[in-house]
């Protein structure tokens, strides 16, 4: 773990749950004593209790806990293994006082070394397994990985560690890595490790299941409550069918010989390929009726219509060779592959079929690296299982496929928790560079930022490709089996990394976040406004975030003092994000199911991949330094109007600052025109209403009534907060202030990391503390809500003791994106929103971008000024510039 390397300079508090964690530490399953141990005792955790993420140092440790495990398969190596998170900075009297306000305990707190981290999912030759022993060496994943405490503080050697492994190279190779590496092989059971693997897969990760019909992929949204039973079928050399009934509950039901070792085996015989990949690649080019016999060729070119077989079908795999007087060297090699997966791949997909039948199975998921994300060999199953079941049942593929055993055997590992987590806790994102291309060995680029980057710039010299090339059109004529058409696709050629076309990315496991509780349905909510399977909008955004790609290397090495060093790493970020923009114009679901958030979080986290902590940051300064120079005059003039008008001041006043969007290439153009203030008071003027979508009436009679009729002030309001500057200073804060002069509690939910300009949880308290300087009213509800604690100077009373004020909040939302998926919030947020009803959305990303048609429990108001043309025509119907009110009654 970070900062363990002077353990006598750190200052250890107490675990106030040690004793709730001894007592669960009694209930764990027995273990046998060869396993590796978790001691707890005299635990406590290392620096400030309050961090985020903090250290937990175990002082008796005796065992070291690997989080490594493998499956060391016939021809690939799957290695699974975890790193933590790095220390993340702490807002403490914020996270204290907000803990406090809302109740938060800690005891939801892991008391097991994941504390949140990633998940990594590699793989390696076994031919190649001595570069799988470096690369395990040299990230110390043996003994927990360069960041475990006994790398990093050398309390343990690694005489004691222990890895899981599992598959037949876990008994035939123990010896080799007790020699190279001093570990002892722990061997889980194949079968076990299989199906906990593909369990965890289906729960908690929310676009892991997919069909693949004609070359289209659809992820499937599977109901935690109804997944069981189902049929797994394990496609490796050869293939085993598991009727899988619950957790730990399956039986082996079925199964053939017939696999990819088949495959893999007759197609070296009769091509003299090298590789399975090779193989693969030759029947992307194949025409299989020049090897297969089919319907037609018995009677003479006609269907045989009366029980339905066109005269395409085939109707004997290989059989046109038995009256064709040719050596196997007439045939071409393509040809051969091609029949010889088709053969394989239908038979499959059959046998599958009518074991779910058997067992009335409703699912059937296929996993294991003979399918290896081709989409060819998907489209073959999936057309099998539809014509055999006549529609009635679909196949389905899941996108860690070849990871099942491997990830079954981590979560052998016990304490490790995974069995907890769920879809909210996991978030994928996107790697910068692979640990292995080509069959080389990259060290730790993943790790070491210098290596990311050298490689990241070797990378681009070669040109080597790391998109998925476009799939090839299919030739003419060729055609299916067992009474269908062949399929529409042929799939992607494989790139030169081919066993990488399962490009999955990284699995970062957040403990801390949870599910909204205000949705109004969480199984329906969907964030993405924009749908990027549409082409069109698709390359649209590709374009825009293109074009936008110099300015922000710019704006991002600009933060770093324009260093030759924040040169360098500027370059190689605008690699990194163009390749995975070409990769995702060519195949858009290799990262699971994409929409516009997921597209910004990538460019965010590309940035902070090359340790560009905050791109903006001295441009945010200045803007909040400007506005908040005027805000005491914006008070005073507020403050002289009648409440009606005042009301519609306000929500003017947020539509018109939110025009503050360094994300636009359009406003980005008016900073050249103008400063902050100028274009801040220009926007105010252009405030006509009837806005584009104006719900205003709707919400000022709801907050202000009608006639005599008073209403029931909101009890708690959380308003998400966009960009900093006149946006958060003069929009948001005056609406606020104005809420909090009603007796209601305001929230302010802001990002948790950066993005763009968006202003940030840390950043906000001292936003607050200077804006309180000129507000009587912001100042006691600050002091009531914990922010002006130290925080705040050169005010004359500035008593911080609890006063009769409402309180004025901050929370952090959970994520560095403009947008925001409300199924993955902070544990902060989820908490604040149990006694909130009524929530504001600000700007684009967050109310139009995202969760524009969203429906929540509580009142709900959506403001945004539209800083796209493209979205203002698809969206609003209008043009850049206009304005979004759209408020919605508590459902």
């Amino acid at each position: 773990m970070e900062g363990n390397n002077d353990n006598n300079n750190t200052r250890e508090k107490e675990i106030k749950e040690e004793k709730e964690m001894g007592s669960s530490s009694n209930s764990m399953m027995h273990r046998s004593s060869s396993r590796p141990q978790l001691d707890l005792t005299g635990a406590a955790i290392q620096g400030n209790f309050e961090e985020r993420n903090p250290t937990i140092l175990l002082p008796n440790q005796s065992d070291d806990i690997s989080h490594l495990a493998l499956d060391i398969g016939g021809s690939l190596i799957k290695l699974v293994y975890f790193s933590r998170h790095e220390d993340n900075p702490a807002d403490d009297k914020r996270k204290r006082s907000i803990k406090k306000r809302l109740g938060i305990s800690n005891g939801n707190r892991r008391s097991y070394p994941i504390l949140g981290g990633r998940l990594h999912f590699v793989k390696f030759e076994t031919r190649k397994l001595n570069e799988c022993l470096d690369f395990i060496s040299t990230k110390q994943l043996h003994v927990g990985g360069i960041d475990s405490p006994s790398y990093s503080s050398r309390l343990l050697t690694d005489e004691n560690a222990i890895i899981k492994a599992t598959g037949g190279g876990a008994h035939k190779f123990a010896d080799v890595f007790k020699e190279r590496l001093g570990v002892s092989i722990d061997k889980e059971d194949e079968m076990d490790c299989l199906v906990a693997g593909a369990n965890f897969l289906l729960k908690a990760i929310r676009h892991e299941a997919f069909t693949h019909m004609e070359g289209q992929k659809e992820f499937v949204q599977i109901d935690h409550n109804d997944m069981f039973p189902y049929l797994l079928v394990n496609i490796g050399s050869g293939v085993s069918m598991m009727k899988v009934d619950g957790d730990g509950q399956f039986e082996r039901v079925s199964g053939t010989n017939v696999g990819g070792g088949t495959y893999w085996g007759l197609g070296r015989l009769l091509t003299n390929c090298k590789s399975f990949d090779e193989l693969l690649e030759l029947s992307q080019r194949g025409d299989n009726k020049n090897v297969d016999m089919l319907v037609g060729d018995i009677y003479g070119g006609l269907d045989y219509s009366k029980i339905g077989l066109s005269a395409s079908t085939i109707a004997s795999s290989f059989g046109r060779t038995i009256s064709e007087s040719k050596e196997l060297s007439d045939y071409r090699p393509e040809d051969i592959s091609l029949s010889l997966l088709r053969m394989i791949s239908y038979n499959i997909g059959q046998i599958s079929y009518l074991n779910a039948l058997r067992y009335g199975l409703k699912r059937i998921f296929f996993g294991g690296f003979f399918i290896r994300g081709h989409a060819y060999t998907m489209d073959t199953i999936s057309f099998a299982v539809q014509f055999w079941s006549k529609g009635q049942a679909q196949a389905m593929f899941l996108r860690h496929e070849g990871f099942l055993c491997a990830l079954g055997a981590f979560m052998s590992y016990e304490k490790h928790g995974l069995d907890d987590l769920m879809a909210h806790q996991l978030v994928e994102r996107f790697p910068m560079g692979a640990p292995c291309v080509d069959g080389k060995i990259h060290g730790p680029p993943l790790v070491d930022l210098n290596e990311k980057i050298s490689w990241m710039e070797k990378f681009m010299q070669k040109g080597t490709e790391i998109t998925a090339p476009v799939p090839m059109a299919p030739p003419p004529g060729t055609t299916g089996v067992g009474g269908f058409e062949r399929p529409f696709s042929m799939g992607g050629t494989l790139r030169s990394d081919s066993s990488a076309s399962l490009n999955i990315g990284v699995l970062h496991l957040v403990p801390t976040l949870d599910v909204f509780p205000l949705l109004a349905d969480p199984k329906m909510y969907e964030p993405n406004t924009i749908d990027l399977a549409d082409r069109s909008e698709l390359e649209y955004w590709f374009t825009v975030l293109s074009e936008h790609l110099p300015d922000l290397v710019d704006k991002a090495v600009a933060s770093e003092g324009g260093t030759d060093d924040a040169k360098r790493r500027g370059a190689a970020f605008a690699r990194a994000f163009s390749a995975h923009l070409r990769r995702l114009m060519e195949e858009p679901a290799a990262y699971g199911k994409l929409g516009l958030a997921n597209l910004l979080e990538m460019r965010e986290e590309c940035l902070r991949e090359f340790q560009f902590v905050d791109a903006y940051f001295s441009i945010k300064q200045r803007e909040n330094e400007a506005s908040l120079a005027v805000l005491s005059d914006l008070l005073m003039e507020l403050d002289s109007m009648k409440e009606d008008a005042r009301l519609l001041a306000l929500i003017e006043g947020v539509l018109a600052a939110n025009i503050f969007d360094w994300g636009s290439r359009a406003c980005v153009d008016l900073y050249h025109k103008g400063t902050i203030i100028e274009i801040y008071r220009m926007s105010r003027k252009k405030m006509h209403r009837p806005w584009q979508v104006d719900d205003f009436d709707a919400f000022s009679k709801r907050m202000l009534g009608s006639g005599n009729e008073k209403p029931q002030p909101h009890k708690r309001a959380l308003l998400f907060v966009d960009n900093s500057g006149a946006d958060i200073v003069l929009g948001m804060l005056p609406l606020a202030r104005e809420l909090l002069r009603r007796g209601t509690e305001v929230v302010l939910v802001a990002n948790s990391l950066p993005a763009l300009n968006d202003v940030t949880a840390m950043e906000l308290p001292e936003i607050v503390a200077e804006a309180a300087k000129h507000c009587d009213i912001l100042r006691k509800a600050a002091e009531a809500g914990g922010l002006l604690v130290d925080a705040m100077v050169n005010i004359q009373d500035g008593s911080v003791e609890n006063t009769a004020s409402v309180p004025l909040m901050v929370v952090e939302n959970g994520c560095g994106s403009p947008c925001i998926d409300f199924r993955q919030v902070s544990s902060e947020l989820a908490a604040a929103a149990k006694d909130a009803d009524l929530i504001i959305l600000e700007g684009m990303g967050r109310a139009l971008h995202t969760n524009y048609n969203a429906h929540f429990k509580c009142d709900a108001l959506k403001l945004a000024m539209v800083k796209n043309q493209r979205l203002a025509e698809k969206l609003v119907k209008g043009n850049i510039y206009d304005c979004v009110c759209r408020y919605e009654p508590s459902r």
